[in-house]
C-alpha cells in the first residue's frame, strides 16, 4: 500500500522539495490513486496512495495532525488499526477518519517510539514532530515493507524505493565492496543496512530511527524471535502443537482481509498458498479470486503446476484464474521485472511474480500470498543437513549448504579491482549465528534465514513485483505472533515429512492430500533456469555492455567460458550462475549507476521545483 519520500535538512536550509517531487513521482506505481506532498520548516514529506483503507480523501497523505503536532507518510496496512482506534478513544483520542493512518499516528501521540508494539501488520512510516523537529522512521518487524536512506549534504533523504532515492539526484552511486561480496557469495543478499550501492542504505527491520533536528540518531530494535524451547509448552504433544499452528495461521489469514476492497490469493498449487485458500473457505468467504501462472517449457522443464492449483480451485470452488505467459512476453518481463526491482535480485521467481502480478492488479488491488512459510518452518532442502550438527559448529555447516559459493571460488570469478582477502560474508554469518536465542543448529539457520534472507530475497521480491503494478500483497505466514509460535517449534517437527512436517499433519482434512503430498515446487521459469537463445543473448549483452567492461565486476575469461556453456554452472541453491552474474550487471545499467565511470559515480536527475510554499501541499490538511 503506498510508497513515501521525503527530506530533512539539519543545516538550516529548507528542504528540496524538487527532489522530494521527483521521489514520489518516481513510485507513481506503487500509488496509482493518489499524490501528496507536504512541507514545514526543514522537513517535507511525499506520499503516493494505493487505496485500500478508506477510500475518501480524509485517508490522503502525507496527513497532518494538529492537535498532536504531527505529519505522517506511512506505506503497509495495520490489522489491527479498527481495535487501536477504540483503544485510543477510550483514552480520550479523537479520530477524522477511518484510515490507519490517522491510528498510526495517534497511536505514536500516545505511546512515543513505543507505538510499533501494539501495530499488527507491515508498515514503513515517517513522523515528524512539529515542535522537536524530531523525525522518527520504523519499520515492521519482518522487514516486509521497505524504507531505503542516503545521507545529502546537510540532510537525509528516505523512500520506499531504492529508484526513489536516486531520483532525488546527487547520490553516490558507486558500488559498495562488501555489498557486491555479499550479493554474489549469499544468492544476492545485501543484508541491512548495507544495500549495492554505496550512497544508499535501509533501515533494518523491527526497528525505530529517531533522528534529532541537529542530525544525530538512535535506532531500537524493538523486536527479535527466538527459537528455541518455551518451558511452559515442554508438555506439549505432536498434536497440540498441529492445533496451535492452524490456529495462529487462522487468526493470520483471517486478519489479512481486512480491507475496503476486494481480496484475493495468488495460488501456486503448493501447500502454502493452497492452505490459505483452505482456510478463507472453512471461514465463509465466498467468491474468493485466485490467480495462478505458468510459462512454456525450456530444456525440459515444465513451464507451471497448473495441475495443483486446478485441483484447489475446484475443491474449494473460487474464482480462479489461470494465466499462461507466451514466450513472447517473457523478454518483456525480463526487463520490466529488473526495472521494478529496488536491487538486483537473481530469483527466477522476480519475472513470474512481475507478470503475475500484471494480470492480477486488473482484477483487485490486494492479494494474500504464502511467501515466508519455507524460512519458518524449514521447507528448504538446506536444513536437514544441519539437524545433527552441534550447535558451536553451525555457522560452517550452514556456510556449506546455502552460500552460492566460498571465499576462494569468489576470488577467481571477480575482477581485478574487485578481489579482497576480507571474507565478510562468512564473517556475518558468524556474528549472526553466536547470537542468543536459537537453541539448536536449524534454530539458528532459521532465524537467520527469516531476519535476513527472508527479508531481503522472497519478501522484496514480492513486495518490488507486485507494486511495480499498484497491487498490495499480504503475506499471514509472516504474522509476527505466528512467526513467534514457528520458532518455539521443536524442529524434529518441521523437518519431518520432508519439511514443513507440522504444517502439512495439521493440514491434512483442510486440503487435498494430493497438494500435501506432491514433491515442493515454485515459480518455475524455464527460459532463466535454462538460458538459451533471446533469453542468453539478453544476458550476453549486458555482460558485454561498454559500461560493463569499465565497471570490471568479472573475470572475462571466466565469463566468456560461462557464455559458452550457459547453463552448466549453478550456485548452491540451484541458481543459473550465469544469470546472476548477467542480473546485477542488467540492474546497474538500467538504473544508470555503478562505477563505470570510475571509483566514485553519480546519478542525478534534474527537475523543475514545482511552485509549492512551505506549510503547504497536497494531501490531508489536517
Amino acid at each position: 500500500m503506498c510508497g513515501l519520500a521525503g527530506e530533512i535538512r539539519f543545516d538550516g536550509t529548507a528542504p528540496d522539495v524538487g527532489a522530494v517531487a521527483r521521489m514520489t513521482g518516481c513510485m507513481v506505481h506503487r500509488g496509482p490513486d493518489g499524490d501528496g506532498l507536504w512541507a514545514r520548516g526543514p522537513v517535507a514529506l511525499g506520499h503516493r496512495r494505493l487505496s485500500i483503507v478508506d477510500l475518501s480523501t480524509a485517508g490522503a497523505q502525507p496527513m497532518v495532525l494538529p492537535r498532536a503536532g504531527l505529519t505522517i507518510a506511512y506505506n503497509g496496512m495495520v490489522y489491527n488499526y479498527a481495535q487501536l482506534r477504540d483503544e485510543l478513544r477510550g483514552r480520550g483520542h479523537e479520530f477524522f477518519s477511518t484510515s490507519d493512518t490517522e491510528v498510526i499516528a495517534v497511536a505514536y501521540a500516545e505511546w512515543g517510539t513505543a507505538f510499533v508494539e501494539h501495530l499488527i501488520g507491515m508498515f514503513a512510516i515517517a513522523i515528524w514532530e512539529h515542535a522537536s523537529g524530531r523525525l522518527v522512521l520504523a519499520r515492521d518487524r519482518l522487514g516486509i515493507k521497505p524504507l531505503y536512506v542516503a545521507q545529502v549534504p546537510g540532510g537525509l533523504r528516505f523512500a520506499s524505493s531504492l529508484p526513489a532515492v536516486l531520483a532525488g539526484g546527487g547520490i553516490d552511486t558507486s558500488i559498495d565492496p562488501v555489498a557486491f561480496a555479499s550479493y554474489m557469495s549469499f544468492h544476492s543478499i545485501v543484508p541491512a543496512p548495507r544495500t549495492i550501492l554505496s550512497g544508499v542504505g535501509k533501515l533494518p527491520p523491527a526497528t525505530v530511527r529517531v533522528i534529532e533536528r541537529d542530525g544525530t540518531s538512535r535506532d531500537t530494535v524493538y523486536w527479535e524471535p527466538r527459537f528455541e524451547r518455551d518451558p511452559a509448552r515442554a508438555d506439549w504433544t505432536d498434536q497440540d502443537w498441529e492445533q496451535a499452528f492452524i490456529g495462529s495461521l487462522r487468526t493470520a489469514v483471517e486478519r489479512r482481509m481486512v480491507a475496503d476492497v476486494p481480496v484475493g490469493v495468488l495460488l501456486s498449487g503448493g501447500i502454502d498458498s493452497s492452505l490459505v485458500v483452505g482456510l478463507l473457505a472453512e471461514a465463509g468467504q465466498q467468491d474468493l479470486a485466485t490467480f495462478s501462472i505458468g510459462f512454456e517449457a525450456a530444456g525440459g522443464e515444465s513451464g507451471d503446476e497448473f495441475e495443483y492449483s486446478d485441483q484447489v480451485a475446484k475443491h474449494f470452488g473460487t474464482d480462479h484464474h489461470r494465466i499462461h505467459i507466451p514466450s513472447t512476453r517473457l523478454l518483456d518481463g525480463i526487463d520490466g521485472a529488473v526495472a521494478a526491482m529496488s536491487e538486483p535480485m537473481v530469483s527466477h521467481d522476480c519475472v513470474a511474480f512481475y507478470l503475475l502480478s500484471q494480470e492480477v492488479s486488473q482484477h483487485v488491488k490486494v492479494v494474500q500470498s504464502g511467501q515466508g512459510a519455507d524460512e519458518v518452518l524449514a521447507g528448504y532442502d538446506w536444513y536437514p543437513p544441519l539437524a545433527d550438527v552441534p550447535r558451536d559448529q553451525a555457522a560452517e555447516a550452514y556456510r556449506s549448504v546455502f552460500m552460492d559459493r566460498r571465499w576462494p571460488a569468489l576470488q577467481g570469478l571477480l575482477g581485478e579491482r574487485w578481489k579482497s582477502d576480507d571474507d565478510t560474508p562468512s564473517a556475518f554469518v558468524d556474528a549472526a549465528f553466536a547470537v542468543p536465542g536459537a537453541e539448536t543448529s536449524v534454530d539458528a539457520a532459521l532465524r537467520s534465514d527469516t531476519m535476513t534472507m527472508l527479508v531481503d530475497d522472497p519478501v522484496k521480491r514480492v513486495d518490488n513485483m507486485t507494486m511495480a503494478w499498484g497491487l498490495e500483497a499480504r503475506v499471514p505466514f509472516l504474522d509476527h505472533e505466528f512467526v513467534e509460535l514457528a520458532g518455539a517449534i521443536p524442529p524434529a517437527l518441521k523437518l519431518s515429512d520432508g519439511g514443513k512436517g507440522v504444517m502439512k499433519r495439521a493440514s491434512r482434512g483442510i486440503v487435498p492430500d494430493s497438494v500435501i503430498d506432491r514433491s515442493k515446487g515454485s515459480f518455475p521459469v524455464p527460459a532463466i533456469r535454462q538460458l538459451e537463445g533471446p533469453y542468453l543473448e539478453r544476458v550476453r549483452t549486458a555482460l558485454h555492455a561498454p559500461e560493463a567492461r569499465e565497471r570490471g565486476l568479472f573475470d572475462p575469461g571466466t565469463v566468456e567460458r560461462m557464455l559458452q556453456d550457459p547453463n552448466s554452472t549453478r550456485t548452491e541453491i540451484g541458481a543459473n550462475a550465469l544469470w546472476q552474474l548477467g542480473l546485477i550487471e542488467m540492474w546497474l545499467q538500467q538504473q544508470g549507476c555503478g562505477d563505470a565511470a570510475g571509483r566514485r559515480g553519480e546519478r542525478r536527475v534534474v527537475g523543475r521545483r514545482p511552485s509549492l510554499g512551505h506549510d503547504q501541499g497536497r494531501g490531508r490538511p489536517g
